[in-house]
């Protein structure tokens, strides 16, 4: 024996390294095709979206905030520039968001598809029939009879008012039901691509602005009025936009005058007049948080309101190098409101003006701050610097923010000049540099108006995806028999079960079927068995 197969191995050669077949481009694009949508890969891309939405909140947004991007670049200058390297400053139009956003969506339809034709296929088909071995099942019952009776015809009913599906076979009823449950799988799994499409709709074609409006002025809906402004990707600038115009006439705002929640705010309302187009006749709305103003197809939000001191600057040679409202930032609760004036025509000398407007103002350790966001004693604390004219570079300023790099601070009796204003009070600055007349105060309202056409769509795929997922939880698939057989002459029920999933009450559901079926048949004998 050890001969022949000595004379075998010889007569094979010796052994040579085997080498698997070489996949080909097709078996490559095949196996890629498969991994993108896996499950497994599309619970992967939806934790990646999550986690990449995570700088999105923290970092700050230049379609947001881009004065706060401009800061913070300039706060770090090595962190800024690989921040922006990597998109962080516009997350959700980065290349990488979009990226994960498209695999994530293409991998869905990829799980979605396939799934849908077995679903259809099985929506289709009839129960299978009885296995082999019924007593091998989880719930299994049995008894023995006289005769069969009419326990098919029995059992039949009985799985039917159970909402089982039936199925006869000889001698055998098979029934299944929970085909819902599958269905409920597939439509959290569609719902989640109506909802991307819905977002990327919104993202393609929509738009959001916002805009500081003083009371008594107006805005009109072109790009050139926002004070920041983002479009989608597909949007093709004013001639998308619908041409209403409108002006803020009045605002009012109330505040808990007492108790410990003196301050707090109970009402916001702007009052607005509106043309949906220049020839449309004009309108008025009550605008108040959480109730915009629909305009075709496009919302207008109230979302802020602050302080504009009124005031009139006259340079050196007595001309009005700045007349108007200042809008100032509140800063705290109670409105403590941060700006600057600019006067950049000033002779023979430019001014400039920072400090605070103080709705309620009283002076104690800490100096002049506001006590109650109301206007009940207004007072504009300011400091003033002169520097020479400049010629426009052209570069946007912000308009809250001083630059004082080229500027020098007032002085007085040795020490930088301060003052205080109520509202009629006028000062003059040092040397016959000029003067600052506080005039008054008005209201200033920021409005956000947007446009997002897929939010409709995405919201029904959010509340799809809570009714799928509430399908796939609550409905169980369960499969069912009863089978008649001749067993040493006698006549044996078995009543058996399956639960496609975690068993769920099917020991008690096999036991009350069972308990249906012995009443339809003649008492058994003394031999009967029943077998849990």
């Amino acid at each position: 024996m050890t001969e022949v197969r000595d004379r075998i191995a010889a007569a094979s050669g010796p052994d040579e390294p085997t080498t698997p077949p070489s996949m080909g481009l097709v078996g490559w694009l095949r196996w890629t095709w498969r991994q993108l949508t896996s499950m497994k890969t599309a619970l992967v891309l939806l934790f990646l979206l999550a986690l990449g939405a995570v700088p999105g909140s923290l970092v700050p947004q230049t379609s947001i905030d881009p004065v706060k991007v401009s800061n913070f670049l300039a706060a770090h200058q090595k962190l800024g520039p690989l921040y922006d390297k990597l998109g962080l400053f516009d997350v959700y139009k980065s290349a990488w968001f979009s990226a994960i956003y498209l695999l994530l969506f293409i991998s869905l339809i990829g799980c979605v598809v396939p799934r849908l034709s077995v679903y259809l296929r099985a929506l289709r088909s009839r129960p299978p029939k009885p296995p082999r071995n019924l007593n091998r099942l989880p719930g299994y019952q049995r008894f023995e009879l006289d005769s069969a009776g009419d326990v098919l015809e029995v059992a039949t009913r009985e799985l039917r008012k159970r909402r089982f599906r039936v199925q006869t076979y000889d001698g055998a009823v098979a029934a299944e039901r929970g085909y819902l449950r599958e269905a409920g799988n597939l439509l959290f799994h569609f719902s989640l691509i109506l909802a991307l499409v819905g977002v990327a709709w919104g993202a393609l074609f929509g738009y959001r602005g916002s805009v500081l409006v003083v009371v008594g002025n107006g805005f009109a809906n072109t790009v050139a009025q926002y004070d920041d402004f983002t479009p989608g990707r597909a949007f093709r600038g004013d001639d998308d936009l619908p041409p209403f115009s409108l002006t803020v006439k009045d605002f009012k705002a109330t505040f808990q005058q007492d108790g410990p929640q003196r301050g707090a705010a109970r009402s916001f309302d702007a009052l607005l007049a509106y043309q949906q187009t220049p020839d449309a006749p004009e309108q008025t709305y009550d605008l108040r948080v959480n109730h915009p103003l629909e305009l075709d197809g496009s919302s207008v939000f109230l979302l802020g309101h602050g302080y504009a001191p009124r005031v009139t600057v006259r340079d050196g040679q007595g001309n009005v190098a700045f007349s108007g409202p200042a809008p100032f930032l509140p800063q705290d609760t109670n409105f403590s409101s941060f700006g600057v004036i600019k006067a950049p025509d000033a002779r023979p000398e430019t001014l400039g003006f920072e400090g605070f407007f103080l709705p309620t103002a009283v002076i104690d350790q800490r100096g002049p701050v506001s006590v109650f966001p109301d206007d009940l004693n207004p007072v504009l604390v300011m400091t003033g610097y002169y520097g020479r004219p400049q010629a426009e570079t052209g570069k946007p300023e912000s308009v809250y923010q001083l630059d004082k790099s080229k500027l020098t601070q007032f002085q007085k009796d040795g020490d930088k000049l301060r003052f205080q204003l109520a509202p009629g009070q006028s000062i003059t600055l040092p040397d016959k540099a000029g003067s600052l007349t506080f005039d008054g105060y008005s209201r200033w309202v920021k409005l956000q108006i947007s446009h997002t056409p897929g939010t409709d769509l995405a919201l029904a795929g959010i509340l799809l995806a809570i009714l799928g997922l509430m399908g796939s939880l609550f409905i169980h698939p369960r499969r069912t028999w009863v089978r008649v057989r001749d067993e040493d002459g006698r006549t044996v029920v078995e009543v058996a079960g399956l639960d496609r999933g975690p068993e769920r009450g099917l020991g008690d559901e096999i036991q009350a079927i069972t308990e249906r079926l012995k009443p339809a048949v003649p008492p058994a004998g003394p031999n009967t068995e029943e077998q849990p």
